[in-house]
């Protein structure tokens, strides 16, 4: 697996404890951040200095490809989705922030402040799109945490807001498969 745009390691070092089997890699383009991320992982995690827009790696390395929020910090993110699906075999999964969201309206407006600074968010129907032309089928979406803050009232409230609410959560999680054959 590989995490693209891995920054800290943080989700890294999560999937690396969830996989049960399997190699699992992240790669950023910021190299302190990656000696963070590898200074505060476990050994077998392999941590690779990377642009998303021209992934070292060749076609079809990887059963699944995940970025969470890199997206919103690329300029040219076609570009970038469209070199996660060269190296993925099976899956491209992205999280992006969601402009329909609490989130946006208490981190994200007007260009955004602390870590949301600069980032770009997107409506669940542009995150769908990205995969538009793309080598790609079946993309799906859904979102999550509709209260930011992730305190114990909020995290009872989420699963009532997610049914009155449907896509209306700070994050947009993104899923397509890749097409069997194709080249890019």
């Amino acid at each position: 697996m590989l995490d693209a745009g891995c920054g800290t390691g943080y989700f890294t070092r999560r999937f690396a404890t969830d996989a049960a089997n399997g190699n699992v890699v992240g790669a950023d383009i910021d190299s302190v951040m990656l000696r963070f991320a590898a200074g505060h992982s476990a050994r077998g995690i392999g941590f690779v200095v990377a642009d998303a827009r021209r992934l070292p790696f060749r076609d079809g390395s990887f059963d699944l490809v995940v970025s969470i929020t890199a997206l919103c910090f690329i300029r040219e993110e076609k570009q970038a989705l469209r070199e996660m699906l060269r190296v993925a075999r099976r899956r491209v999964v992205l999280g992006l922030l969601n402009r329909h969201s609490l989130l946006y309206l208490a981190k994200g407006r007007r260009g955004g402040r602390g870590a949301y600074r600069g980032a770009r968010w997107h409506t669940p129907a542009e995150a769908l799109r990205l995969f538009d032309g793309l080598q790609a089928h079946r993309a799906g979406l859904g979102t999550a945490i509709t209260i930011p803050g992730g305190k114990r009232w909020s995290r009872r409230l989420e699963p009532l807001l997610r049914r009155w609410l449907p896509g209306c959560g700070g994050f947009i999680a993104v899923a397509a498969d890749v097409l069997p054959g194709r080249r890019q």
